[in-house]
């Protein structure tokens, strides 16, 4: 395992390993159950450890078990050429009897795992933990035997049984099963073969035939003669299960590494990056923390920015992290942005104000990005992320304002708002949005779709008058501006705890009235708090309230 200089591997950071199945099995045991041992610490949630595992193609007889920060990535051109025997497994870590509400900040992605013990590999997380291009061998469960708040499955095919269990809500794009069990309240399939049967209200599932537009996540994969390269695959519309079955995809676009500039935290800025990115390269950022003065600006249609082992981003001064032009094609993957101790307008900027330009040939593709304010410190920013561009396509991401961890308070880790879209035509599958302190989405552009809505709202508000709007109790949740005439929604869980006040909500979603019924499958829950609080209705006064008494409403 030891990594040689001039070899590629070398270039990737010390905290990048590659496993080959020539390796000793029992050494390769060994680091990856120290790593795990670290990792799965109470004070490691907010840690700066950050490390990727990379298995060539072959068979590994091995126990992955995937803490904070890890990445575990298959190298195949078929998520079938990496076999683990074994397990990749993330669970409840030993003093939480079973939770995984804080099984954050990891990923499984492009490998075959033939689970040994029952024939079920478990995967028990919440937000941020995506599995993608996966083959289980058997059974599939997410949870713990406790409680859950996931979860994102792409790409991927469960042999067996997927068990959701105590999850209160999951999103499953592209995939295939047997069958599926559990899950509370809000269940989505999207594009799943024998996804399970609607109900609703009786079950907690939506599931839908097709995705109508998705270039599937980027995946590295290794040549006969060691070289890595990136391989992105092609935008299709209209699909569903997986696409990898049917085998090598010969309109893919295939980048070598050579072709990527290799960040590294210790040495890497701004300016370094912008001078790569100027040169027409592409950007890997390796495991690590990376502060910036200035912003990453991205001018150069079809440029790739992508993070192994989570890195995470974080801006020094009041600029955004990642600034986008209106160019077509630009991918964003694999990273984490926490927000700094200056506050910032926003921290990634796709487009500029204004951006008017056709993208639809060529969307730019968001996947597996992850926001936080607070948590890590007591970063603030007035809004995290901004969409701009047309045709944006986002699959995956969690933007939040920290309940707990460092920093955590209502005059502490200010935000006000999580994303807002000004872009028309943008689509997103798993949008994550929780704890800001006014509207958590803001959505301005026209012919917007959302499939599958997480949220809770804010923890700690301190008091009902301080939290009013235009004459309104509270802020929604999910806001669609007036003007606004197409917007859509599939699969929405909004939630809310309020500790400190009997706060109030007047609407947990505000929109058009010729809009309410363009959102499909909506659920409120009062979880707990302060038993005078109340989310007073669903939708622009319409739709039943939740409080202590009446704790669910189904719109």
């Amino acid at each position: 395992m030891e990594k040689k200089e001039g070899d590629p591997v070398s270039s990737l950071g010390e905290n990048v390993f590659v496993f080959s199945p020539d390796m000793d099995m029992m050494e390769v045991q060994q680091l990856i159950d120290s790593i795990f041992e670290v990792q799965t610490k109470p004070e490691s949630e907010f840690n700066e450890n950050r490390f990727a595992f990379l298995f060539e193609p072959g068979q590994y007889s091995l126990d992955v078990k995937v803490g904070y920060y890890t990445q575990v990535l298959g190298l195949g051109q078929s998520p079938d050429d990496v076999v683990i025997n074994g397990a990749v497994r993330a669970v409840s870590p030993p003093s939480h009897n079973g939770s995984v509400l804080i099984n954050f900040w990891r990923s499984a992605e492009n490998l075959s795992i033939n689970p040994t013990v029952d024939s079920t590999n478990v995967w028990a997380v919440s937000q941020a933990a995506p599995m993608r291009r996966v083959h289980v061998r058997g059974n599939l469960r997410l949870h713990d035997y406790g409680a859950a708040s996931g979860g994102f499955l792409a790409d991927s095919k469960i042999d067996g049984v997927v068990d959701f269990g105590p999850q209160q809500q999951w999103f499953s794009r592209n995939s295939e099963w047997q069958s599926c069990t559990g899950g509370l309240w809000n269940i989505v399939s999207q594009g799943v073969l024998d996804a399970p049967k609607e109900d609703w209200p009786n079950r907690p599932y939506l599931s839908l035939d097709y995705t109508p537009l998705i270039r599937e996540k980027p995946f590295w994969t290794q040549d006969a003669l060691g070289e890595l390269s990136l391989e992105i695959p092609t935008l299709k519309e209209k699909t569903n299960g997986v696409s990898w079955e049917d085998g090598y995809d010969p309109n893919s676009r295939k980048i070598a590494l050579s072709d990527f500039y290799i960040a590294q935290p210790q040495h890497d800025n701004a300016e370094s990056i912008n001078s790569a990115l100027n040169q027409g390269k592409n950007i890997l950022f390796t495991p690590g923390i990376y502060w910036l003065e200035n912003s990453i600006e991205v001018t150069q249609p079809g440029a790739v920015l992508i993070g192994m082992g989570l890195p995470s981003i974080i801006p020094e001064s009041s600029k955004p992290v990642i600034k986008i032009a209106d160019v077509a094609d630009v991918t964003l993957s694999s990273i984490l942005v926490d927000a700094g101790l200056v506050q910032t307008e926003q921290l990634i900027e796709i487009g500029e104000p204004g951006a008017d330009s056709d993208h639809s040939e060529h969307p730019t593709s968001i996947y597996d990005v992850f926001v936080r304010v607070g948590g890590y410190h007591a970063g603030t920013s007035q809004n995290c992320v901004t969409i701009n561009s047309n045709n944006v396509v986002v699959d995956h991401i969690w933007l939040w304002r920290a309940d707990h961890g460092n920093g955590a308070g209502w005059d502490t880790n200010k935000a006000a708002n999580g994303l807002t879209v000004n872009g028309d035509d943008v689509t997103i599958y798993g949008l994550f949005n929780e704890h800001y302190q006014e509207y958590q989405t803001i959505w301005n552009g026209e012919n917007g779709r959302v499939y599958f809505y997480q949220c809770e709202m804010p923890y700690y508000v301190p008091s009902p008058d301080v939290w009013q709007n235009d004459g309104k109790n509270g802020f929604a949740s999910y806001k669609v501006s007036e003007d606004v005439a197409t917007h859509d929604v599939w699969g929405m869980g909004i939630y809310n705890v309020f500790f400190n006040s009997p706060a109030i909500v007047d609407w947990a979603i505000e929109a058009p009235e010729q809009l309410e019924q363009r959102f499909r499958h909506v659920t409120t829950i009062w979880l707990g708090g302060n038993e005078g609080s109340e989310v007073k209705s669903i939708i622009n006064g319409k739709g039943d309230a939740v409080n202590k008494t009446n704790r669910k409403a189904i719109w």
